[in-house]
């Protein structure tokens, strides 16, 4: 082994690193882009299997930075032993990285070493792969490279096109021109020509495609207020606080002056069939007499064995329920096989059933509103069917469990994401931050500081109409990136380099 051997992995995994501060809270996107550029750099001549060990260092540089927070929730809050969370952080990144190291190697296999495999084979292959970890065991797509684009890049100005696969295409294919148009990377004077024309042209029409109007407003605005409770995790659901989180949450809505009140995850700690009628009745009445609606979130028992992570609406208008689709591993189900893992941690209310699909819209304060729990607004083609029918996104949260880490602040940034895909603006509750309202175009207009109580006060336009994504979803995105692949297999074989 040389010392060159060891060098350009450790180079990958440093620019997986310095990627991650393409997302937010730094929101560097271009970054997110060089970090990538470097990557491809490096494997742009790499055989398959050097091409996979560059894209598993990448890959790990880049979860361990970024998702870090697996172990606050697994150890600080979850009660797992420090020394096997940090073990299981690292494994689970680990297994992660290796979706970019197939992707490198898939490029390299299929194209050989020239311009074609970087400015094409490299970037369609990430975004292939990128959409695999999108639904693989479950899936998770933290940290899709398009999410860092969201909502400043001009990139952003695709999403409501191609979704977030298609700005991580985008993304992708720029950090590939990149590196042709470095003199070392021998494209010849004309291809550099070709690739800065094809990267000047592709941000000038995101930028065009900014300032196109894909949904429309629906009625007057909604004047809402957005309860963050900030309810510590570890005192969320022990007895003797529980008084007096009932007692908070009613002091929060009694004051609320807002046709709409939402109140985050689980902020009720105890199953509806426990609460005190007469409390929901309070708040019911309160919403109602604004001529309104309350939406909050509610674990619900409903049956043997039968639990739910819910939403409930109150008011006005009919009761509504939504029951939570995407359940996360660990936290709501055990996966098999890993029951041992669980029985280290002490996460309450962890045995959850998974509500059924396409729920529609629930009927709020005048508002269609597409309700979503927490880790479920990650991923947005699940997301479509209800996002059609309203004319508000809503997503309650408790990102309580990630403490001051980076997940809250990434999470804001996948919501913005889903508004700019949807065309509508959205609500977000969240027990200790972030909560904001976002616009149609993914922009935050308001929010609370973080690890504070309150209520965030403001109004909310109601859109409607289709954007391109919510009718054809992933596809288009992914079919695009099958196509370049191919055509870089194809000519890559046919035409010298």
């Amino acid at each position: 082994m040389t010392l060159r051997s060891f060098a350009r992995p450790g180079l990958a995994a440093l620019a997986g690193a310095l990627a991650v501060a393409g997302f937010a809270p730094l929101g560097w996107y271009p970054l997110a882009i060089l970090g990538l550029a470097g990557l491809f750099l490096l494997a742009r001549d790499a055989a398959p299997g050097r091409a996979f060990r560059l894209g598993w260092a990448w890959g790990l540089g880049h979860f361990l930075a970024g998702v870090s927070w697996v172990y606050v929730s697994i150890s600080v809050y979850g009660g797992m032993p420090a020394p096997v969370a940090a073990l299981a952080t690292l494994l689970f990144c680990a297994f992660v990285a290796l979706l970019p190291a197939l992707a490198l190697a898939l490029a390299a296999r299929l194209a050989p070493p020239g311009w074609r495999r970087t400015a094409l084979a490299l970037p369609a292959a990430w975004t292939l792969l990128e959409w695999v970890r999108g639904w693989l065991f479950t899936g998770f797509p933290w940290l899709a490279l398009g999410y860092s684009q969201a909502p400043d890049s001009p990139l952003a100005g695709f999403a409501p096109l191609l979704g977030v696969y298609g700005l991580s295409l985008l993304a992708a294919l720029s950090a590939g021109l990149l590196v042709v148009l470095l003199p070392s990377a021998g494209g010849g004077g004309n291809r550099r020509a070709y690739a800065l024309a094809t990267l000047a042209a592709l941000w000038l029409s995101a930028w065009a495609l900014q300032q196109v109007e894909w949904t429309r407003p629906e009625g007057e605005p909604v004047r809402v207020s957005l309860v963050q409770g900030n309810i510590a995790q570890d005192m969320k659901f022990r007895p003797e606080k529980l008084q007096a989180t009932l007692d908070h949450y009613a002091r929060a809505v009694l004051a609320s002056r807002a046709r709409l009140i939402v109140l985050p995850e689980t902020a009720l700690p105890l199953f509806r069939s426990s609460v005190p009628p007469d409390y929901l009745q309070l708040l019911a009445d309160h919403a109602r007499a604004r001529g309104g609606d309350l939406l909050l979130g509610i674990p619900e028992d409903a049956g043997p064995e039968r639990y739910y992570n819910s939403a409930l609406t109150l008011g006005t208008s009919p009761e509504g329920l939504y029951r939570k689709v995407h359940l996360v591993p660990f936290g709501e189900f055990v996966p098999f096989g890993f029951r041992w893992a669980v029985d280290m941690m002490s996460i309450p209310l962890g045995d959850f059933s998974a509500g059924e699909a396409d729920q529609p819209p629930l009927a709020a304060a005048g508002q269609r509103l597409a309700v979503n729990i927490c880790y479920e607004d990650v991923f947005g083609e699940e997301r479509i069917h209800a996002a059609r029918d309203a004319t508000l996104l809503v997503n309650i949260s408790n990102d309580a469990w990630f403490g001051a880490s980076l997940a809250p602040w990434q999470h804001l940034q996948i919501g913005a994401l889903r508004s700019l895909e949807a065309g509508r603006w959205q609500l977000r509750a969240n027990n200790t931050g972030v909560t904001a309202i976002l616009d149609h175009k993914g922009r935050t207009l308001a929010a609370l500081a973080p690890f504070t109580a309150g209520s965030l006060d403001g109004q909310a336009q109601g859109r409607s109409g289709l954007t391109p994504y919510l009718r054809f979803g992933n596809y288009p995105a992914a079919l695009l990136a099958v196509l370049l692949l191919w055509r870089a297999a194809r000519a890559g074989r046919r035409r010298p380099q």
